[in-house]
């Protein structure tokens, strides 16, 4: 089950970065965390302190989220004799928000969300982009919420509390590159925000169906057979 979970982890992260959840903001995100301007049609600012602070900010939502990975996967271990019980709850669960997320559904109590304040302050430094990167991991909006809950669902059916913390860093890999790429993207020119915006319904529909996938075998017992048909074209 490892190998595709992880490949699903990495997967999720990217998708999750492409979402109007936070790809339209990435120039407020990139102000706030090294108080950089709009200049030319780019965001001026040094890249080496892009660079820094986007590290520091990946870094702090990453340790939120693989200690989130953690909890669930200790939860898990508690009720380890119920695993096949706890995989089907837990796909019927994220076929919820796969559905959920492509329109069809439109439970109210998942939009629930915390506000994130772009409010730039003069002093900052690494320690201050890190708790800025906690801070975004503990107030996710709702569509970033679905599938980070879905990835934790899997952390929580992990066979060890190492293999759930593994699938929440990889998920955060999968978030923080695109977020670190793109930033620098914008130091050159914003068009690439144009173009990428008109792409996002996409997005969300294929993140949406790779839930309904992913909840699907887990629910029918059918995730082992097919990851250990991916396994055996890995190289």
């Amino acid at each position: 089950m490892e190998n595709m979970t992880v490949t699903f982890a990495f997967a999720a992260g990217i998708l999750s970065f492409f979402s109007p959840c936070i790809f339209p903001l990435l120039p407020a995100y990139v102000a706030n965390l090294t108080g950089g301007r709009i200049d030319h049609d780019k965001i001026d600012v040094s890249r080496g302190l892009l660079l820094f602070r986007s590290l520091g900010f990946i870094l702090g939502f990453s340790i939120l989220f693989i200690f989130m990975g953690a909890s669930a996967s200790l939860l898990g271990q508690l009720f380890l004799e119920y695993r096949g019980y706890i995989e089907k709850v837990g796909g019927f669960i994220i076929v919820i928000f796969g559905l959920q997320m492509a329109g069809i559904l439109n439970l109210s109590f998942l939009y629930y969300q915390k506000q994130w304040n772009f409010q730039y302050r003069q002093q900052k430094d690494f320690l201050s982009s890190f708790l800025l990167g906690v801070s975004f991991g503990a107030g996710w909006t709702p569509c970033v919420g679905l599938v980070l809950s879905s990835i934790l669902l899997l952390a929580g059916a992990s066979d060890t509390v190492y293999n759930g913390m593994f699938y929440l860093l990889v998920y955060s890999v999968g978030l923080g590159i695109p977020f670190l790429a793109i930033s620098f993207v914008l130091t050159y020119s914003l068009a690439v925000l144009k173009k990428i915006n008109g792409l996002l319904n996409k997005v969300i529909l294929f993140n949406a169906g790779l839930l309904i996938f992913m909840g699907l075998l887990l629910m029918t017992g059918r995730f082992q057979v097919v990851s250990a048909w991916f396994s055996s074209i890995s190289f």
